[in-house]
């Protein structure tokens, strides 16, 4: 073989032996790219910090959930007391008006009632009650008034808005500050004589002849008298008590009475104001008809309304 030859066979085998050894390195490079990837420190904290940040999205909004979940169990908790204490209070306000009616004691009073009675009168609904009724009274006599005749008269009924028990207080200087050391039915008591007696002064002020009217017999006019002086009312008309005759008859039988014989003496009848019914059903009541508000639960007075023994 000549010498052009070997040097033709060394240089084949020499691109050959590259071509092998190329061919290899490629082989190598395709298979750490089919087996993985190459990644940069940079970009590995970019992707640790995207998987913390969706980690943390995902933590969040399974509390927002649970707190949401929470939330909705409370309102409808919520909602379920509200509409009990709805009905608790529209039953024992039908059962309350009932007993006014009927004249019915305070043993049969359901015992749901009483604490639907202290809220009733802690959340002040009883005193926006009898502030509403003061001010619906108040603009009726704006409408209306007394010719100079003074046979228009006012009938009021002093046996529940009088205070009773204090023979010796006048409910707009006691202060309510002290009736609010006992229970809340001696703070609803107070907040219907201190509104009660606003009225009557203002009434009185403005011309009005005011007639009372008790329950109470005619034995006891003197202590009565005595007490409504104490307790700040002066200036009336007329106080009617119970003659003895009077003292078998039902309370409505007896206010109808008296009605009748005011009119058949020629009064005319411009208003009756109570806070019972049994003074403002029957017949000849006259114009206007005022019920002040009663406490839902409250304590009658035994044989109030039915007659009063000789003392």
């Amino acid at each position: 073989m000549s010498a052009y030859a070997h040097q033709m066979e060394r240089q084949f085998s020499t691109a050959s032996a590259s071509l092998s050894s190329r061919g290899n390195s490629d082989m190598g490079s395709r298979y750490v790219v089919e087996s993985g990837f190459y990644m940069t420190a940079f970009a590995a904290t970019i992707f640790i910090a995207a998987l913390v940040t969706v980690g943390v999205l995902l933590i969040t909004l399974l509390i927002a959930l649970t707190v949401m979940l929470q939330s909705c169990q409370s309102k409808n908790s919520g909602v379920v007391e509200i509409q009990k204490l709805n009905e608790d209070y529209n039953y024992c306000t039908m059962y309350a008006s009932h007993a006014e009616l009927n004249n019915l004691g305070a043993d049969g009073f359901p015992s749901v009632c009483l604490s639907v009675a202290i809220q009733y009168i802690k959340e002040h609904q009883y005193e926006r009650d009898l502030n509403f009724t003061m001010s619906m009274i108040e603009r009726y006599f704006e409408s209306v008034l007394p010719l100079d005749d003074r046979l228009d008269v006012v009938l009021i009924d002093i046996d529940d808005i009088v205070p009773l028990n204090s023979w010796k207080t006048n409910p707009l200087t006691y202060g309510l500050d002290r009736y609010r050391r006992g229970d809340c039915f001696e703070e609803a008591k107070h907040l219907k004589y201190t509104f009660f007696l606003r009225l009557y002064i203002k009434l009185r002020e403005s011309g009005w002849p005011l007639i009372l009217l008790s329950r109470k017999p005619e034995r006891q006019r003197n202590a009565t008298t005595e007490h409504l002086l104490s307790a700040g009312y002066s200036g009336w008309y007329s106080l009617i008590m119970r003659l003895d005759d009077e003292m078998r008859l039902e309370s409505r039988e007896y206010f109808s009475s008296r009605r009748a014989l005011l009119l058949k003496e020629g009064f005319r009848l411009s208003a009756i104001i109570s806070s019972q019914m049994d003074a403002l059903t029957g017949q000849y009541l006259g114009k206007g008809i005022f019920k002040l508000p009663n406490p839902i639960y409250f304590s009658f007075e035994q044989n109030r309304n039915i007659s009063y023994k000789a003392q």
